[in-house]
Order: C-alpha cells, then structure tokens, then sequence
C-alpha cells in the first residue's frame, strides 16, 4: 500500500493494528500521533469531534472507566486504492469490566460485552475520517440502567453544538466517496431500502431460515420473523422518516462468504408507536451501520447497530423543552 508503513501487507491488517496499538496496548501516545491525522473527524450517534487531541481525549476517558476493554475485531470489509486512499468497515466485539467512573456512573465491576461498527478512512498512513457506531444500548441494561432516564441525565452536560450527531452539526470530511460497485453491497443497500420503503415481504424472500441477527441491546436472534420485527419496529417510530444510503461495500475473498457493509440514515420525526414508544414528534436523527453475510439460502448472518440512547436523547429533549 502506498504511502503505508510497508510493515502492513493489507489495510485489514492495517485497521486490526492500529486498534490493538492503540486501545488493548494503551498506546495513544504514540498510536494517535502515528496513525490519526492531527484534523481527524470522528462521528458517532452521540456527537462529532475534531481533531486528535479530541479524539484522545474521548479514548481516554472509556479507557477509565473500562481499563481492561478488549476489541475483537470479527470483520474488516473494505474497499478503496492507493490512489483514493481506503475506506475499512470494521465490526468489533467488545468485553471489559466497568471499574472507574466515567458517563455510566460510578463503578460497578460488573462485566460488559457489546458491538461497535466503525467506518474509518485512510491514506498515507494516517486515518482521516471515522463514522462509528456503538452499542450502548447493550452497555446501559448490563449496568441496570434505563435508555430512556440515563438520555435524559446527559442532557444536562451535552453540547449542542456537537452533539447528538444530526446533519445540522455534521460536518463534510476528506472521503465523501459512495464505497463499490460489488453486487452484494448494491443489493444488501437494495433489501434495506425496500423494508424502509415497508416492502417487508422481501424479509422472507431473502433472509435465510436460519439466519443468524445481531441487533441493537445487544439481542441475538434468529430466522426472518426476528429481522421483519426489528426493522418494521424501527420503521414505524419513525414513519415519514427520510431514509439515506450513504456508504456501500461488497466483497468476495478466498475462504470468506460473501459480504457486505452499508452505512445508512433515518431523518424525521418520532411520530409513530414503536420501538420508541409513544409517539412525541421529536425530531431525530439514526445514525445506523449494518454488516452482512450471504450464503446459498440468502441473507444468512446480519449484524445492525443504532444507538438507542443517542434516539432517546432527542426524544426526550423534546419532552422536557
């Protein structure tokens, strides 16, 4: 890879570095400085932030309250040349131990596991642009907390300037490319339009019998009863919600089933019963990442994050104004 450190052979490998480097081996020091662009924009459904130091800073600070976080990367799909630099799709397991203070309160020691999907560009070396989603859904119900009450205490200390994320605050980085052309990243783009669009016949029509789901809360489950109750319940908060595709990647590799990754938006308002509950016309923006796998039968893995409680921020701004 050009412009690359030549130690890495690929930019899967690259990604899978420079997150062990930076967050299992405690690096940020030298991690941040050697492989973060010192104008790197970092989005997530809770806020956007410029710059590295911010992004240390952010690190820092769950590095504090969960010291001993693991990152398991499951998947780097990705796409790009030397040229137009790359773009990786990464999906992490993650396990620690809530031991210090930080956003979710005081330590619990309680033990933690969730998902976080990370879209992150590079060239030369250095990561310029990050889209991530994390599932902190799945972090409140292992610390007993409600998504809902614990939205409402951040209130308080959030700025609105930079958070929640929604387009108003966001702001356009280097790489505003639309991913690949690959056939399973087109048509996985494609399904979740049609169910967005409330074609949910599609579920069945596509979805493996035994597929395998990963969604938000930190839910596994199975078949396609389970995705069409997802989906439509997501759906049908938010109705007149405008849906956008943003970034697509297909690919197919020696060993791997094929795959894909597709970043993707809900835009509108909170006006109809669902996963959120009563209807409250909130304005609200879903920042959503989703990986896939295709086997003979379908659709057979699928793994889909939001972060609820950056929804029940909005939501409940708009209860309490």
């Amino acid at each position: 890879m050009q412009g690359f450190d030549p130690k890495f052979q690929d930019f899967p490998e690259y990604i899978l570095t420079t997150t062990r480097e930076i967050w299992e081996d405690h690096g940020l020091a030298r991690g941040v400085a050697e492989y973060l662009h010192p104008d790197v924009i970092q989005r997530s459904p809770l806020g956007v932030y410029v710059g590295a130091d911010q992004a240390k800073a952010q690190m820092m600070a769950t590095l504090v309250a969960v010291p001993d976080r693991s990152m398991m990367s499951e998947d780097v799909i990705w796409s790009g040349s030397d040229a137009v630099g790359f773009l990786g799709s990464q999906r992490i397991l993650s396990t620690g131990t809530h031991k210090g203070a930080g956003v979710f309160g005081a330590p619990t020691g309680r033990k933690l596991r969730y998902r976080v999907l990370t879209d992150s560009y590079a060239k030369a070396n250095q990561i310029s642009d990050v889209w991530s989603v994390q599932d902190t859904g799945a972090i409140l119900r292992q610390l007993g907390l409600d998504g809902a009450d614990w939205a409402r205490e951040q209130l308080s200390v959030m700025d609105p300037a930079q958070a929640p994320l929604r387009p108003a605050v966001d702001v356009v980085g280097p790489y505003t490319g639309p991913g690949n052309a690959s056939q399973w990243g087109v048509g996985f783009a494609s399904l979740l339009t049609q169910m967005m669009e409330g074609e949910f016949s599609v579920v069945a029509q596509q979805y493996d019998r035994a597929c395998h789901l990963c969604y938000p809360g930190g839910l596994e489950t199975h078949g396609p009863e389970a995705a069409e109750a997802f989906w439509m319940g997501l759906r049908s908060s938010f109705p007149s919600a405008r849906f956008e595709i943003h970034h697509r990647i297909g690919m197919e590799e020696p060993l791997m089933p094929a795959r894909a990754a597709v970043r993707w938006s809900l835009t509108g308002r909170h006006d109809g019963w669902g996963t959120f509950g009563r209807p409250t016309g909130a304005e609200v923006h879903v920042m959503g990442m989703s990986h896939a796998e295709f086997g003979p039968w379908g659709l057979r893995r699928e793994w889909t994050l939001i972060d609820e409680a950056a929804i029940w921020m909005q939501i409940q701004h708009t209860i309490g104004g």
